[in-house]
């Protein structure tokens, strides 16, 4: 997840030079995780600086010079790639043609293409990789048809589809940092003679706690002493009308924010794992705007395919499992999933015709690279599922494809393998279509719910906080060991749930096939034994229900994660999610999971940001 900061000023309001000044907001952004920096000062001549590199803050802090540029505007910002690999070119701030306006942005612009080739049949030239990149370009084609600085850039805003944050200056107007805000976070800061636009407060808490936290769709302008917002609506790129806009009285909406630095890092979250569970939302919608426009690169040589090979380790493993279901049951491919580490007992019979999807988090997970290698050795085609770009599984595939979770802090996964399950099934569900396997009103049906993933995390997370705490605290806290069972694709979701608690909580947990549960893991069932099952459908429920009563006969204590109104019989406790499509749920059912394992570390004491003996990247065979 990429930071922002903008900073404008009043003459000697502050008492260090503005670059200086930006290199403190950008480090108290650092946290966020990011792999270039730059920033653009307006000096008081009118001149405008630009500078960006590659690589931490620290590490290029002399390259940049922050320490010799002073002005009275400035913008700044530290990336997380999305669009493009991490390079200096690619680096923000990005400018127009004439190097006039300058722009730093978060998020993602899904119609960017659409809007590049409209600016390049214009003669606009550009130079990065990047969606950010049309912005500036937007904003100075509507200039050159006749619109004023703040007209153009609500034009601008107006045209694009997607989720962003973003701020933007214009040498015409040198007093004013220009903002808009969809999806992703933005807010003003509020200080002695100077005004900030940032991604998140921690940026600029050091100078200010008076806060403006920015909703979707709000446009506007700082100066010095002035903040101007309206609500902007979405308009056509051809129409020749304004977009309608309404003026905002936010002056209600300010407040003075009242958390230490180190506790606003983490969003006001105690620990980045529950702020991570709490991102998901936001992780979603990114993602699945990134894999409309990237899934096009892949579907042919998945449709192609004699077999379909998942490999991952961990979470990117359970999330594999899901995907191979995905794929034999929409796609109608012959699939299998392998575990990373096992691979070298199974590569002998990969070749020509297979397609290997290799699915990490971090693109460096050694077992995971190996078995990439030992693949492309021997003919087959291989697709990287990465959450970093440039990273070298992604550099050593055939194809990358990327999820937009933003940089994970908390060793154990979370929003990452729900973006991994999002990804593999929108993959599988296109591929089905392009095989003429998944009717196109069942795709419909599908593609419907996956467009509501987002808004379906929103609900559960408000609903499921309180009866997942109690059952960590009341139930798991106290356990020394627990069962969780599933059938389908919510043997998957098991199986990430019993790793999550086993992870950060270090109660021992054991996921199997609820089918299979009484071949031999009945025989440790006793009074009390926790047992939690998954059911994303009735056809689960129907399925599930003898399992819970041979469980219950035995007087184990039996908990559920259900969608609402399915009825299974002899159940102690049930946490209700939405119903949904089942393969969509398979990336949602999690979150309660994730959430009783939370609460269970922190119960018995634990820090779940940081388990013991884990690493969050694996780089050892």
């Amino acid at each position: 997840m990429c930071g922002i900061i903008g900073m404008i000023v009043k003459p000697g309001a502050l008492r260090e030079p503005l670059g200086l000044a930006l290199y403190k907001c950008l480090k108290n952004l650092e946290y966020r995780g990011y792999d270039s920096v730059g920033y653009a000062v307006v000096r008081a001549d009118g001149s405008l600086v630009i500078r960006k590199s590659k690589g931490k803050i620290d590490d290029v802090f002399e390259k940049l010079g922050f320490l010799d540029v002073d002005g009275l505007v400035g913008i700044g910002h530290t990336r997380w790639a999305t669009h493009g690999r991490p390079t200096d070119i690619n680096a923000h701030p990005h400018t127009d043609c004439g190097g006039r306006v300058v722009v730093v942005h978060n998020g993602i612009i899904e119609n960017f293409i659409e809007l590049r080739e409209w600016l390049e049949s214009r003669d606009h030239i550009f130079r990065s990789e990047t969606d950010t990149e049309v912005i500036p370009h937007l904003i100075e084609e509507f200039k050159r048809l006749g619109l004023d600085s703040y007209s153009a850039f609500k034009r601008a805003i107006s045209v694009l589809r997607g989720a962003y944050a973003i701020a933007a200056v214009d040498l015409d107007t040198p007093d004013r940092i220009y903002f808009a805000r969809n999806t992703s976070p933005l807010v003003v800061g509020f200080g002695d003679g100077v005004t900030f636009v940032a991604s998140d407060i921690p940026a600029f808490l050091n100078y200010t706690r008076r806060v403006l936290v920015l909703r979707d769709r709000e446009v506007g302008y700082a100066t010095a002493s002035e903040v101007r917002v309206e609500v902007v609506e979405p308009s056509e790129l051809e129409s020749s009308d304004p977009p309608s806009s309404e003026v905002v009285n936010y002056v209600g909406r300010v407040r003075l924010v009242e958390w230490s630095a180190e506790t606003v890092s983490k969003g006001g979250y105690p620990h980045f794992m529950l702020k991570e569970i709490h991102e998901q939302p936001y992780a979603l919608a990114q993602t699945l705007a990134g894999m409309v426009e990237q899934v096009g690169k892949v579907i042919d040589l998945l449709a192609g395919a004699e077999r379909i090979v998942l490999v991952g380790a961990g979470s990117s493993y359970h999330a594999s499992l899901a995907g191979s279901l995905f794929f034999a049951n929409l796609a109608e491919i012959p699939s299998m999933t392998v575990v990373s580490s096992e691979a070298v007992w199974y590569v002998k019979a990969w070749g020509k015709g297979d397609v290997v999807i290799a699915v990490s988090q971090s693109g460096e997970t050694i077992d995971t690279l190996l078995a990439v290698r030992e693949a492309r050795k021997r003919g087959a085609k291989v697709i990287a599922l990465s959450n970093v770009i440039d990273s070298t599984i992604p550099r050593e595939s055939d194809v990358a494809i990327y999820t937009r979770a933003g940089p994970e802090i908390g060793v154990a996964a979370t929003k990452t393998f729900t973006t991994q399950v999002v990804s593999l099934l929108y993959m599988a569900a296109t591929v089905g279509v392009k095989r003429g396997v998944l009717p196109s009103r069942e795709f419909d049906l599908l593609l419907s719910d996956l467009r509501r993933a987002s808004e379906l995390a929103v609900e559960i997370l408000s609903r499921v906080g309180d009866p997942a705490k109690r059952l960590a605290e009341n139930v798991f806290a106290g356990s020394r060991s627990c069962y969780y069972l599933g059938r389908g694709v919510g043997l998957a979701v098991a199986m990430e749930g019993a790793l999550k608690v086993k992870e950060v909580a270090y109660v021992h947990a054991e996921a199997y096939p609820a089918g299979e549960s009484k071949h031999g893991p009945i025989a440790l069932i006793e009074k009390g034994f926790p047992t939690l099952f998954i059911a994303l459908s009735n056809e689960d429920a129907e399925l599930i229900s003898s399992n819970v009563e041979e469980m219950k006969a035995r007087e184990a204590l039996t908990i559920a994660v259900l969608p609402n109104n399915t009825k299974i019989r002899y159940l102690d406790n049930v946490i209700e999610i939405p119903r949904a499509h089942p393969y969509v749920l398979a990336a949602l059912a999690v979150i309660p999971l994730q959430l009783i394992a939370y609460f269970t570390a922190v119960a018995r004491g634990y820090d779940p940001d940081k388990p013991r003996n884990l690493a969050k990247t694996v780089t050892v065979v």
